[in-house]
């Protein structure tokens, strides 16, 4: 591929060699299931054309020395047998954590890499992920270790949980470890079992940015996962993945409203997405319509996490798709992105009534993702004389 052989030229400014191995691991976007993963529920991304691409070359002591193609060439230099966090560089941790992580059960020696991605910052689209995943394969490839894609998004998320210091879920490593072209990927939280389900070649998935910072996500994040722990707790499950529709609304007295509301969206939202297995299945794109708006609108208004952008980007691609394709708020809410399951015959249609009518409205320029349903993390051997 074409970013394969630009990712080799600057290896080789770099370090004066050729790579030995090539990796891209995608970013990622959720078409249904949000706040269910800490849930223990069901989840439904594809991974998306957007990823992160890193080269990595032997080197014989224990030394990583790691190059940042996006931030102006910046290397991390570290031993193997230091890992620490570093203030200065904050986009070396996830590259240190892996690795610090990685090494408690594998035995490698040290590599040069650099790094680089097109997984647009701050959009919601899971480029950490993207680059945990890329890292690890990379060196799993390099140094041939039998590293599985469940083992490897579980090391990311450990490693960004505990390294990092970034309580994600499960779900962004390992769609981008184990996407499939063409398809979206449902997977229980619970259990990490998973399964594919095709999107219609005729559709395209459009991601939305609204531009709108998400200020308050890290609190109001917190404060809707201790609703819902004290909704489980309040109806003597573990997880909310546990309770149905009967139990909470036999329960509800014992529930302040916004507690019941918001394990309402969660209980309502797990039945949602698996309903969206089967709509898929049948390319059923007038049911996929309707969950996504309920979704959308159990967000915004049992969740409560949908700003009035938002909202106006949401019914704006809405009034061009109708039922033919769904439209939501996707990722943690209080700003950030829209997606779209859109019929490919519409999309200029709604790259325009955006284009115009969310500016007139809001005031804010967004920006518009046209995306495809790719394959997860893959490597490439290079055929060329190595270090």
């Amino acid at each position: 591929m074409a970013e394969f052989n630009k990712l080799a030229q600057a290896f080789e400014y770099y370090f004066q060699c050729a790579p030995d191995v090539m990796t891209r691991a995608p970013g990622r976007v959720n078409l249904i299931g949000e706040h269910t993963d800490y849930n223990q529920g069901f989840v439904f991304p594809a991974a998306i054309n957007f990823g992160t691409d890193v080269a990595v070359g032997r080197r014989d002591d224990r030394i990583i020395s790691a190059v940042a193609m996006d931030y102006s060439g910046a290397t991390s230099y570290f031993s193997m047998d230091d890992i620490r966090f570093d203030q200065a560089q904050p986009w070396s941790n996830y590259v240190r954590g892996v690795l610090k992580v990685l090494s408690e059960t594998y035995d490698f020696n040290g590599v040069n890499m650099i790094i680089t991605g097109n997984v647009p910052q701050g959009a919601g689209l899971s480029s950490s992920a993207s680059l945990e995943i890329a890292v690890l394969k990379a060196v799993a490839s390099l140094y041939k270790l039998p590293l599985s894609g469940v083992e490897a998004a579980l090391i990311g998320q450990r490693a960004e949980n505990e390294f990092v210091g970034c309580s994600c879920g499960i779900m962004d490593q390992l769609i981008s470890a184990l996407g499939k072209a063409g398809n979206a990927l449902l997977l229980d939280c619970q259990s990490l079992a998973y399964e594919y389900h095709p999107i219609n070649p005729d559709y395209q998935v459009v991601i939305v940015n609204s531009n709108v910072k998400r200020g308050l996500v890290d609190s109001e994040y917190n404060l809707r996962r201790e609703q819902c722990e004290e909704a489980a707790s309040l109806l003597g499950v573990e997880s909310l993945r546990a309770a149905t529709m009967d139990q909470l609304y036999a329960g509800r007295e014992r529930m302040s409203d916004p507690v019941f509301r918001r394990a309402r969206h969660v209980i309502s939202e797990n039945d949602r997405t698996l309903a969206m297995g089967r709509a898929l299945e049948e390319s059923d794109y007038r049911i996929v319509s309707q969950l996504m708006a309920e979704s959308h609108r159990s967000m915004r208004e049992d969740f409560e996490i949908t700003i009035e952008p938002v909202d106006t980007l949401v019914a704006i691609i809405d009034e061009v798709i109708g039922t033919q394709g769904g439209v939501r708020m996707t990722g943690g809410g209080f700003g950030g992105c829209v997606v779209a399951l859109v019929p490919k015959e519409l999309v200029p249609s709604v790259e325009n009534a955006v284009s115009v009518e969310y500016h007139a409205r809001t005031g804010i320029r967004e920006s518009l993702y046209i995306c495809t349903a790719e394959q997860g993390a893959f490597s490439e051997t290079s055929l060329d004389e190595n270090c």
